[in-house]
């Protein structure tokens, strides 16, 4: 159990109770299969719908900003592992409000995107096995999943390796097959040119307007990066393990998003794609793979299941963190014999089900408000990362230089630029109507969390001052 950092204590910290179950080939393919989801297969027809060919540019600036938002947590992650990563980097930097309330809206993030996944997954397995009620395959994925947690951190490694070896080996094989179309070196097919690159109004159909439209349906994609760093206290060697695992990541993922981008509006001409339908699934039917549909479908079920996975490890350990300092219930601190936070992991999972059964029964109502709450919870995550790394880094210098094996790039000039970046997503939600709901509503949730966190501070420090 650890006390609440405060700012004027060593970086250092104490050493996790938590296991060091995970390996680093469990981290390094979190950290490129943990943020390919059903966002890159099905979402990227939105983007593509509204920026045409030009998606490409939308996808290096959105996957530019992520990365650099990446090479922040590796950087703190790998100086000062902790279960709570960027929450504890947020307390150390900022005080006990800022990991308060980064932690408890992450949480919240997480559990409510765990309905959504639970539930579209069991959407497909519903068409496959029409027997089987939706709501009866929601419950096997929660029973399956919170007993991989419940036992032993390796065991959700050892799902995250498979399920990002799948989800990269089809990316890899759709690449390649897409440029073997491309050159026409399939049998049917022509060589395309460039023609669907200029054709169909150029290759900015709707002018940068539609690229930054782009920006905006594809940059919350990247999410789920984050929980690597989370991961990195569990490994065997935190300090190197989150280094290698971010350096490995980055670029990877990043020529995973644009390489697909690329292929798919050089095949296709971007005004037949449509949002809600899978470009690579389109891309399949077009070169004549037979049952595209059927197994990108399989590709998608798994990167749901995925994405619940991760979720559910991530929420345990960030409430489990919360609970250490002092800012959730230290019942959640109960760990089990094989160092996994067996109460964080049934108190998770419990929100998460609830989460699912308001989906399942008002997805219009209650759960579309819940959905729009955490919309851009994200950004201000992501805010809190770069503010936290503004002011860490040069503590970091002064007091454990050696622990500086991951650094950001230019620092603090390209720290600042993702600041400017994310304020810019802000504005652009803000204007945009579609999107204007999500970001009042995330607003909402945070300000509410703010508000308890600055009670709570107040209430702290008076019992302080009352003890001296």
């Amino acid at each position: 159990m650890h006390d609440a950092p405060s700012a004027d204590e060593p970086l250092a910290g104490a050493k996790e109770p938590l296991s060091a179950g995970l390996k680093q080939r469990h981290l390094t393919m979190l950290g490129l299969g943990g943020v390919i989801g059903a966002g890159l297969f099905v979402g990227s027809g939105a983007g593509i719908s509204v920026a045409g060919p030009g998606i490409i540019v939308s996808y290096l600036i959105a996957g530019a900003l992520a990365m650099l938002v990446m090479r922040m947590l590796g950087e703190l992650s790998s100086a000062m592992p902790a279960s709570g990563s960027f929450s504890v980097h947020a307390e150390r930097a900022l005080g006990r409000w800022a990991g308060f309330t980064v932690g408890w809206l992450y949480w919240f993030l997480l559990v409510i995107v765990l309905a959504v996944e639970a539930t579209a997954a069991a959407q497909i397995a519903h068409g496959w096995v029409p027997g089987m009620p939706q709501w009866a395959w929601v419950l096997v994925f929660m029973v399956v999943f919170t007993t991989a947690n419940l036992t032993a951190v390796k065991n959700f490694g050892e799902f995250e390796f498979w399920f990002a070896a799948l989800k990269i080996g089809a990316i890899l094989l759709f690449l390649g097959l897409s440029l073997l179309a491309i050159f026409g070196l399939l049998p049917d097919t022509e060589a395309v040119g460039m023609s669907n690159l200029t054709g169909q109004g150029g290759f900015l159909p709707n002018g940068w307007h539609g690229v930054i439209s782009g920006v905006l349906a594809v940059a919350f994609a990247f999410g789920g990066l984050e929980v690597v760093t989370i991961a990195a206290a569990e490994s065997e060697d935190p300090e190197r393990a989150v280094g290698r695992a971010v350096r490995s990541a980055v670029w990877r993922i990043l020529f995973f998003y644009v390489g697909s981008m690329l292929v798919i509006v050089t095949l296709l001409p971007w005004s037949s794609l449509k949002p809600g339908q899978s470009p690579y699934v389109a891309v399949l039917d077009h070169i004549g793979v037979p049952s595209a549909g059927q197994i990108m479908q399989i590709v998608i079920f798994v990167a749901l299941l995925s994405a619940l996975n991760a979720n559910l490890y991530g929420s345990s350990r960030m409430v489990f963190s919360l609970a250490e300092r002092g800012e959730a219930p230290r019942t959640l601190l109960k760990v089990s014999l094989g160092g996994v936070p067996v109460r964080a992991v049934l108190a998770s999972v419990a929100f998460g089900f609830a989460s699912v059964v308001l989906n399942l029964y008002w997805p219009d109502s209650i759960f579309r408000y819940l959905l729009n709450s955490v919309g851009a919870v994200l950004l201000f995550v992501w805010g809190l990362v770069a503010a936290s790394q503004l002011r860490l880094r040069r503590r970091i210098e002064r007091e454990m230089p050696e622990r500086l094996t991951l650094r950001m790039w230019c620092f603090p000039y390209l720290t600042w630029a993702a600041l400017a970046g994310m304020a810019g997503v802000l504005v652009l939600m803000v204007m945009d109507e579609g999107a204007r709901p999500q970001l009042m509503w995330s607003a909402a949730a945070t300000g509410a969390v703010l508000a308890v966190a600055g009670l709570r501070e107040l209430r702290l420090r008076r019992t302080e001052r009352s003890g001296r």
